[in-house]
């Protein structure tokens, strides 16, 4: 079957910047194993696949090159910008039905806010393990790891300066440690994301890093559900002054991105996060999708 897409680069004011998506209009019903094969077909980090809903604006579903995950904060952006850019959506409120629940957005031209859901704050994580994916000392970590989800848990993991993030090299060994004792399996692994408390550049308020396993490419660009939890963790440990910050990401791969990020709550009680940011479209076309493999 033939299905329009659109390619965005979420978190960018123009092309090659952010984070890519393609973003698979009216193909919620395709099968996993194709929907897996078609990220994998783009080599990027993640595609989504929209319907109709039920319950909600839009029904989208969010696939890595490895499997369906529950949501995602650069797919999103991209999916309402593609949206927007074609005219099914306007400007104003939106909702998005995703595997984490209802999603609500607010579309204003080429910038996307979403709200994500309250965060789960699970476990704290031994800093010697988080260390060793990183190929760092463990001194090098300035702050409890912490497991936090704001609709995809992540590892959040404060690094003591940008030297120490620039300086991370992926051990994929240490990884499978870490997910074991976190009682994870291979097909669902939890990388950490890497933050320093100073931007890539004057304009940004933390820089961060998330190195990812195979099959999916080395590194992500930009993270926006990450994003949503660093922020919750930031917040509720007292590590930023304020709930209103820009967070970066990419400069180090050449494609920068930037997200407006606002916790929304007190430290001790947060209701949710704001991440926004903008898509610029790369390319629209049709693609020749199977049914099923």
């Amino acid at each position: 079957m033939q299905f329009d897409f659109d390619w965005v680069d979420a978190f960018s004011e123009s092309v090659f910047g952010g984070n890519g998506c393609a973003v698979v209009h009216e193909g919620a019903d395709i099968s996993d194993d194709v929907c897996m094969a078609y990220v994998r077909e783009t080599s990027l980090v993640e595609c989504t696949f929209t319907g109709p809903s039920e319950v909600a604006d839009i029904r989208v579903r969010y696939f890595l090159a490895s499997r369906e995950i529950p949501f995602a904060g650069h797919p999103t952006i991209a999916t309402v910008a593609a949206l927007r850019a074609r005219g099914s959506v306007q400007d104003g409120p939106l909702t998005l039905e995703t595997q984490a629940g209802i999603i609500p957005v607010e579309v204003s031209g080429a910038q996307v806010k979403m709200t994500q859901i309250a965060p789960e704050f699970g476990p704290e994580v031994p800093v010697g393990l988080v260390a060793a994916v990183g190929g760092i000392r463990a001194e090098d970590i300035i702050a409890p790891p912490q497991v936090v989800s704001t609709g995809l848990p992540f590892c959040v993991t404060v690094l003591k300066d940008r030297t120490t993030l620039g300086n991370l090299q992926f051990d994929a060994t240490a990884l499978r440690a870490l997910c074991a004792h976190l009682g994870q399996q291979d097909d669902n692994m939890m990388e950490p994301f890497w933050v320093t408390l100073s931007g890539a550049t004057p304009s940004g308020d933390t820089f961060s890093r998330l190195l990812l396993a195979p099959p999916s490419p080395a590194e992500d660009a930009f993270t926006g559900s990450a994003t949503g939890a660093m922020a919750s963790y930031l917040w509720a440990r007292g590590l930023i002054d304020q709930p209103d910050f820009t967070a970066e990401q990419g400069h180090g791969m050449g494609r920068p991105g930037s997200a407006q990020v606002r916790v929304l709550g007190p430290r001790d009680g947060i209701t949710g996060v704001e991440v926004s940011g903008h898509g610029a479209i790369v390319m629209s076309g049709k693609v020749n999708l199977p049914q099923r493999l």
